[in-house]
C-alpha cells in the first residue's frame, strides 16, 4: 500500500504520544512509546497479548494517565481537554462491548450523537447521518433488533457505525476484526482504509500481519511495552521480525503461512 500523501504527513498531527510509560502496580507495561497519527492515514500496531496495545489505546484516549510522557491532540495536551472536546475529535471501538440492556441496534448507533445532541435533542440531519452510516456497513437489517441478540461480529460492526456518527476525525479501533467472520473482515478492512483515503486517521490494534499490509500506511511494533519497529508494513514485517515478534520458531512460522496460502 501506498503511505500518505504527501500533503497528509506534511501537515501537523492529529495526535502524538511522547515517551509513554505506564504500570499496573509494579509491572511495567509501556515505557517511553512514541507514536505519530496523521489525517489521511491507517497505522496498525502489532505485538503478542499484554504487551501494551490497548492500554496505549486507553492513552490516547484520556482514559489512563501516563505514569510519564504525554499524548498531544491536535497540538494541545490531552490531559488538558474536557471530555465532551475529546469525543468530539476521537471514537473508540472496543475490542469487548457487553450491553446490559436491550436497546436496538439503531439506539446503540445512535448514542454516538449523545455528545453532540444530548440524549433527547437529535435532529432530522442526526437521524439521516445515522442511517447512512448503518447503510456504509451494510447492517441496516439489523437496526430494530435488539443489541444483545446479535452476534459478537453484527456487534462490532454497530460499534463501528456508531463511532462513526460519532462525528470524529480520528477513529482507535481495538482488534475491530477478531470477532467478524471473513466477509465482514473484508468488507470492514475495506471501509477503514476507505476512511482514511477519505481523510480520517485510522489506529488500530491488531493480531494479524496480512490485515496490516491489507490496509495499513504504517506498521508499529509492540513487545514488552517498548517499539520494536515502524514503518511500512511492508519493510517492517518481514518473516524474520515476526519470528521474533510472536517467539516463533522457523518451523511454525512456516507450518503456519503454509496453512495461510493453502
Amino acid at each position: 500500500m501506498p503511505s500518505p500523501s504527501s500533503s497528509a504527513v506534511a501537515a501537523s498531527p492529529l495526535l502524538q504520544a511522547k515517551d509513554l510509560a505506564y504500570a499496573y502496580g509494579d509491572r511495567p507495561v509501556l515505557k517511553k512509546v512514541s507514536l505519530t497519527v496523521y489525517a489521511g492515514e491507517v497505522l496498525a500496531l502489532l505485538g503478542p497479548n499484554g504487551t501494551g496495545k490497548s492500554t496505549l489505546l486507553r492513552l490516547l484516549l484520556g482514559l489512563e494517565t501516563p505514569a510519564s510522557g504525554s499524548v498531544l491532540l491536535r497540538g494541545e495536551p490531552l490531559a488538558s481537554l474536557s471530555r465532551r472536546h475529546i469525543a468530539a475529535q476521537i471514537a473508540y471501538v472496543p475490542q469487548n462491548h457487553v450491553c446490559p440492556f436491550p436497546y436496538t441496534v439503531r439506539q446503540i448507533v445512535s448514542m454516538g450523537r449523545y455528545h453532540e445532541a444530548g440524549m433527547f435533542g437529535r435532529s432530522h440531519q442526526d437521524d439521516e447521518l445515522i442511517e447512512q452510516h448503518l447503510r456504509r456497513l451494510r447492517i441496516e437489517h439489523l437496526a430494530d433488533r435488539p443489541y444483545t441478540q446479535i452476534s459478537g461480529g453484527e456487534r462490532q460492526l454497530a460499534l463501528v457505525c456508531r463511532a462513526l456518527v460519532q462525528g470524529a476525525t480520528l477513529l482507535l479501533l481495538d482488534e475491530p476484526a477478531s470477532a467478524l467472520d471473513f466477509g465482514h473482515q473484508a468488507r470492514l478492512l475495506t471501509q477503514l482504509r476507505q476512511l482514511a483515503d477519505e481523510g480520517y486517521a485510522v489506529v488500530m490494534t491488531t493480531h494479524h500481519p496480512h490485515h496490516a499490509r491489507m490496509i495499513a500506511h504504517r506498521a508499529l511494533l509492540l513487545k514488552d511495552g517498548v517499539v520494536m519497529g515502524e514503518g511500512k508494513p511492508s519493510m517492517v514485517l518481514s518473516a524474520p521480525t515476526i519470528q521474533s515478534l510472536y517467539d516463533l520458531t522457523v518451523q511454525e512460522l512456516a507450518a503456519f503461512s503454509r496453512g495461510m496460502v493453502g
